[in-house]
């Protein structure tokens, strides 16, 4: 039987710490300028503000046999993400909006960072379909998104998936009960005035969740 993961160091669950993951492959994008946003509404609030840049940090996305069957990363990396999104009072997840799903590397950041035993478990310490016991103590997440469709037709239309996979799917799931989420678009016909405006939009809700 594989050996699910454990944490190896003493995790301090009560640190004024917050954890902010950007995935956008174009360092000048609005995604980034949110993060960035995020991250100075957060340090300023005294929070220990950690920003991790997917693109930038050549994050493997590629989940392993071994951990898609529960066995613990052998990735330090992976390994690293996972101690930081545990001691986080406070997550932000920052992403387009790309066919209705975060971007491939995003996606792959799920899989191997929210992993089972960490981020969540289930009662007898197997998945049998029952009621998933969440791991995570984190207090709040803020989850922001960037897409070329007005968000009322995301709503209407496609019923805006990325809403309920990260509020619902995976978020509560793990345990995280207070989620702030916004859809900023159209990006790419947005003046100035109008991304200036999102990104205050945005640093409201950060302070709003210290």
């Amino acid at each position: 039987m594989q050996e699910s993961w454990k944490p190896e160091l003493a995790v301090d669950r009560r640190s004024n710490k917050a954890m902010i993951v950007v995935c956008h492959p174009a360092p000048d994008s609005f995604n980034h300028a949110l993060a960035n946003e995020i991250q100075r509404a957060w340090s300023d609030a005294g929070f220990d503000v950690r920003l991790r840049d997917l693109y930038v940090e050549g994050f493997d996305p590629i989940i392993t046999a071994a951990e898609a069957r529960g066995a613990g990363s052998l990735d330090p990396v992976v390994t690293e993400h996972i101690q930081e999104l545990l001691s986080s009072e406070l997550l932000a997840l920052i992403h387009p909006n790309c066919w209705g799903a975060p971007p491939a590397m995003m996606k792959g950041w799920i899989d191997r960072v929210f992993a089972p035993q960490a981020a969540y478990t289930f009662p007898k310490g197997e998945d049998t379909g029952d009621e998933p016991i969440g791991l995570l103590a984190t207090r709040a997440a803020l989850v922001l998104n960037t897409g070329n469709t007005l968000p009322d037709r995301e709503r209407e239309h496609f019923g805006d998936p990325l809403d309920r996979m990260w509020r619902q799917c995976i978020l509560a799931y793990c345990g995280v009960r207070k989620v702030e989420r916004r859809l900023f678009g159209v990006v790419a016909t947005s003046t100035a005035a109008d991304r200036d405006a999102w990104l205050a939009e945005a640093r409201q809700l950060a302070h709003d969740l210290c």
